[in-house]
């Protein structure tokens, strides 16, 4: 193997497994140490430069960093079920316990004689309004509904996201300089066209939920609604109680959203219904144990037949039962049991069974083109459609995701569109800005806490079943207090501070390797990869996470670390005794529109006339 170039960003990038499964890549190391170090407005900021709503994703975010945390996976053989740091509810912790940061928000520079409109007021669209705004363009936010957040606030319960926390974030954009016009739907893209914005970006949503066709459903239409129309009713408070029996097909998070609200509005008897198996529930794992937790039973492998009635009045609906079988290549088929058919009472069917995107109000001859599933034809990364000044984003782009994503498809098109409307090409993405920083403080010192224990995932307190079941407005989560946040932060294994190995000093003593807690460093003749990997002190089976190769040492061999274990305690760099190894860490932030995210030339004029100015 050629020796490993440490030098390129996403090298350690990739070694910081919560930063890189994170779509908007939070530094998530730098904000949870912060938040033990009880500046929780620092650790605040740092997400919301990143991910834009650190008190809405501290409670509702789907937690791709979670998974991919080491410490579930270096403690596999020390439990049953070892779990990661709680990164979103720390993330929380921060948010409920900063001080005031309106002071903290980015100067706006001058206007610059650019006008962008964004049609939606969710996480995308705000997050390309937040990008844009403090670059000196006019942002005009058209929104249909009579506050900005979107699905976030129509779709997203009460009991999960107060609405407080919803309009002091979305309240920090807006508070820039965004032009938000509440209440004005658009219902014609060529005449947004017609009004000159220099760009447009559509974060409109998925908005259409998709129906279940099956007998008895014309029949029986007043007792069956739509998931995702029925929150909405229910936020807005159209809707104020439910029938006692409820059935909710689908199992999604908003599934989930569905049968909880439901069980706090009247409903004695609610089940989710699925035709999948429970693993297979698109719904976060947490979200299916939250619904769980409040009594709310979930009955999967079990296919809808039809919608039973008395004259128009719903008394039930009949599933037929399956199992799943898979092919050679791990496709899924639904094969009937031969069991009778199930036949489950109930008063209301929500149905949730998936989401689509409505883009009646774009005319299919304005030049944009869309595919067979009726998705806009994007440039990939940059978001652009076949309309070149027409940006997508969010759920409107590609489907339905979660808000993280929505925030870095923002992220991306207004770095596409800052780059556009200076004459450039969109297509190049700038790299993103990295330091590494020795945390060296003595021979064999470093400033970061490097103890690892084995402490468990400490649990989120929650409000009384009483209580939270009572009101659809109750939060159930009640986040964590200081003591308790500061000992979850403490279970972080510092990821983002990197052993970074310098062959010239080495002189082969192999103290690195001996002292190692996991095995993970081994010195070794080279060959290839697949065969090098199996002859290290611990063979490295995780082929996803690189191996760190030096160059040829004096003895002819080399020094291969397993990235994929390692727990950066810094061991080696304390036992090494000339200081070829160093703990360093690495501070990754994503290119964001703007001087930085230009071409060379395009970013020294702008900095020359800001500094002019």
């Amino acid at each position: 193997m050629q020796a490993t170039n440490i030098s390129n960003p996403a090298y350690f990038h990739k070694v910081v497994d919560c930063q890189w499964a994170c779509p908007a890549h939070t530094p998530v190391p730098e904000y949870i140490r912060l938040i033990g170090q009880g500046r929780y407005s620092d650790a605040y900021m740092i997400n919301w430069v990143s991910n834009v709503f650190p008190g809405i994703l501290g409670r509702t975010c789907d937690r791709p960093c979670e998974p991919a945390c080491r410490r579930g996976r270096v403690e596999e053989n020390n439990g049953a079920k070892p779990e990661p740091v709680a990164i979103c509810r720390l993330k929380r912790v921060a948010a409920d316990f900063k001080d005031d940061v309106k002071a903290r928000m980015p100067t706006v520079l001058p206007p610059n004689g650019k006008r962008v409109a964004c049609v939606g007021a969710g996480p995308a669209s705000l997050t390309v309004a937040r990008d844009l705004v403090p670059q000196g363009y006019a942002v005009t936010v058209f929104e249909g509904e009579s506050k900005a957040g979107g699905f976030v606030r129509t779709q997203i319960p009460k009991f999960r996201l107060p609405e407080s926390v919803l309009d002091e974030e979305t309240g920090y954009i807006l508070d820039l300089g965004v032009d938000f016009k509440p209440g004005q739907r658009i219902d014609s893209l060529k005449a947004l066209l017609g009004e000159g914005y220099d760009a447009i970006f559509i974060g409109s949503g998925a908005p259409r939920g998709r129906d279940l066709e099956a007998p008895g459903r014309k029949e029986a239409a007043a007792h069956i609604h739509i998931g995702i129309d029925w929150l909405m009713s229910v936020s807005f408070g159209h809707i104020t109680k439910t029938a006692e029996r409820v059935i909710v097909l689908g199992g999604g998070n908003t599934a989930m959203d569905c049968c909880r609200s439901a069980r706090r509005m009247g409903g004695k008897d609610v089940k989710v219904i699925v035709r999948s198996g429970f693993e297979e529930m698109k719904a976060s794992p947490w979200e299916k144990e939250d619904a769980q937790h409040e009594g709310i039973p979930i009955l999967n492998y079990h296919v809808p037949k039809s919608f039973e009635h008395d004259n128009g009045k719903l008394t039930g609906m009949m599933f037929e039962i399956v199992r799943a079988e898979y092919d050679a290549k791990g496709r899924r088929s639904l094969i009937p049991t031969g069991e009778p058919d199930v036949f489950v009472p109930c008063d209301e069917v929500l149905v949730a069974v998936g989401q689509e995107n409505a883009f009646t109000w774009i005319e299919r001859d304005c030049g944009i083109e869309f595919d067979k599933w009726g998705l806009p034809v994007l440039t990939e990364g940059t978001f652009q459609s076949t309309l070149p000044n027409v940006f997508f984003g969010g759920d409107s782009a590609y489907g339905p995701k979660n808000i993280i994503t929505a925030v870095a498809h923002g992220h991306e098109a207004a770095v596409s569109i800052d780059r556009l409307l200076h004459g450039e090409d969109v297509t190049q993405r700038p790299a993103p800005m990295v330091n590494l920083m020795s945390q060296k403080m003595g021979i064999h010192e470093w400033s970061y806490k490097n103890a690892v224990s084995n402490d468990v995932r400490f649990k989120v307190p929650w409000t009384t079943a009483e209580k939270a079941l009572a009101s659809i407005k109750v939060e159930v989560e009640l986040g964590f207090d200081a003591a308790t946040a500061f000992k979850e932060a403490s279970r972080c294994l510092n990821c983002d501070v990197q052993t970074v190995f310098k062959g010239n000093l080495c002189i082969e003593c192999d103290a690195c390797e001996d002292i190692c807690p996991m095995d993970c460093i081994s010195f070794t003749s080279n060959g290839e990869e697949a065969d090098l990997r199996t002859r290290l002190k611990a063979p490295a089976t995780h082929a996803e996470q690189d191996l760190y190769v030096s160059g040829e040492l004096k003895t002819g061999r080399v020094m291969v670390k397993d990235e994929d274990v390692c727990l950066h305690c810094g061991f080696c760099a304390e036992r090494c005794p000339t200081g070829a190894w160093d703990m360093q860490k690495l501070l990754l932030n994503t290119t964001q529109a703007g001087p930085r995210a230009r071409d060379t030339k395009s970013a020294a004029a702008h900095s020359n006339v800001t500094e002019a100015a």
